[in-house]
């Protein structure tokens, strides 16, 4: 039986790559677009296991849905790990990826090339709050090493992705094809280890639709 996965995002982009990385399992994603607009949860953790645990947690109790959450950003080493957990609003609240990308390489402006090195990190969290997980998520996390690039190339992907060269790699991630990323990336990696996990757990829980006790 399929059932419906809500993904906490209002990000087409994200909801698109979830799509593909979670095919095979008897799910049907959904964003926060579809179910509730303007549903939010406040992303004030330290760690991006914090936040993805509480978007998960607190949207499957408002909702009553299955939930994925993640919480994910860029790290580069030069600037001490940042922007880290605060990667989506570098540049400020509701920023753009483009204002991000250009806070990012005015930053990087002067520091080598050998020097920008970085990775990109992701915690994936499941809540259901029906079953027997309670008040616990399930956790899994992925990360991809590369560098910064200054120059922006490719039209895939989204984020940092025009700047970021994956370990391995001459092409930026925004040049990779989606099924290039998706057998690299940091989210790939998480996604991969939490659909063997959703595997099981939908064969062996009884998930009652939204709305139901």
């Amino acid at each position: 039986m399929t059932r419906v996965l809500l993904l906490a995002t209002h990000n087409p982009g994200k909801l698109r790559e979830f799509a593909d990385l979670f095919s095979e399992l008897p799910v049907e994603l959904r964003s926060l677009v579809q179910v509730q607009p303007a549903l939010s949860v406040v992303e004030d953790g330290a760690s991006f296991e914090a936040n993805a645990c509480k978007k998960a947690s607190e949207i499957a109790e408002a909702t009553g849905m299955l939930v994925l959450a993640d919480d994910s950003g860029l790290e580069v080493d030069a600037l001490d790990g940042q922007p880290g957990v605060h990667s989506a609003r570098y540049a400020g609240p509701n920023a753009s990826d483009a204002a991000n990308n250009l806070k990012l390489v005015a930053a990087l402006r002067n520091v080598p090339e050998h020097q920008r090195t970085a990775r990109y990190r992701v915690v994936l969290a499941f809540a259901d709050p029906h079953g027997p997980l309670g008040d616990t998520v399930h956790v899994e996390h992925g990360s991809c090493e590369g560098r910064v690039q200054l120059e922006a190339r490719g039209q895939h992907g989204f984020g940092y992705d025009p700047h970021f060269v994956p370990v391995g790699h001459t092409r930026t991630m925004a040049e990779l094809s989606p099924t290039e990323k998706n057998q690299l990336s940091h989210r790939a990696q998480a996604a991969r280890q939490m659909s063997r996990f959703l595997a099981e757990y939908l064969t062996q829980t009884q998930i009652p639709e939204p709305g139901q006790p």
